[in-house]
Formats: structure tokens, C-alpha cells, sequence
């Protein structure tokens, strides 16, 4: 069997073809493993803040949207605090006020308020006193 050189030109190009394809699928590969990592990295902080964010149970925050709700409504029918500019969150049963009042009895008031709401465990005062 004789052989020409357009057999070995093919020949070699066949070689040729088939590093290219094999060398594609490397870079196919080390795309793919990078383009994992990457999504890991990016997914990890996600992933922790969904932990810690579940130790609430749907009861829990019933519970704290329900005192919420019954330090606002104490607000409300207060003649000396309906009105002003006080926000309430819950935690767990402690109460967060925040805002603006006119005066430090009316700041002491919001406290007392908040206080005698049933299952309210602590309030933080964090109300800012303005006379103007």
C-alpha cells in the first residue's frame, strides 16, 4: 500500500482535530468546576443567613406581632401619647420603642404602657425627647 502525502496531510489532520476535541472538553470541564465553585461561594452567605433566620418558629412570631399590635393599641387610647411619632418592635417578648416625643413623661409613659402589655419580657426605651 502506497501512501501519498495528502494521506499523511489528512492523517495528520485528523490528529489534530482530535487534540482540539479532547482539549475542548477539558476547557468544558474546568469551566464547569469554576462556574460550581463560584456559585458555592456566592450561594454560602445565603445559605447561613437562611439558618439562622429559621430559629423563629411561626408561633414565636405571632407572639410578637401580637404584642405589637397590644402596645400600639395602649398608645392609641393614651390620651398623652396618641399620636406622637413612637415605632414598636418585638423580639422574643422585648419591646423596642423608637421615635419622638415631646416629653421625658411621655417618654416614661410609652414605657409603662409597653410594660403591663401581657408577655412583654423587657422594653427597651430608645425614644428621643424633643420640646419643640
Amino acid at each position: 500500500m502506497k501512501v501519498n502525502d495528502d494521506d499523511w496531510v489528512f492523517s495528520n489532520s485528523c490528529q489534530e482535530h482530535i487534540m482540539n476535541k479532547n482539549q475542548v472538553k477539558e476547557t468544558t470541564v474546568g469551566t464547569k468546576f469554576a462556574g460550581a465553585l463560584i456559585l458555592v461561594a456566592l450561594l454560602a452567605p445565603v445559605l447561613s443567613h437562611a439558618e439562622d433566620s429559621s430559629t423563629d418558629s411561626a408561633g414565636q412570631y405571632l407572639d410578637d406581632a401580637t404584642i405589637t399590635t397590644k402596645v400600639k393599641a395602649s398608645f392609641a387610647e393614651d390620651k398623652g401619647i396618641k399620636g406622637r411619632d413612637i415605632s414598636v418592635r418585638t423580639d422574643h417578648g422585648v419591646v423596642d420603642l423608637t421615635g419622638t416625643v415631646g416629653s421625658k413623661k411621655q417618654s416614661d409613659r410609652a414605657t409603662e404602657l409597653a410594660t403591663h402589655v401581657k408577655s412583654v419580657k423587657a422594653v427597651h426605651n430608645n425614644l428621643k425627647v424633643d420640646s419643640n
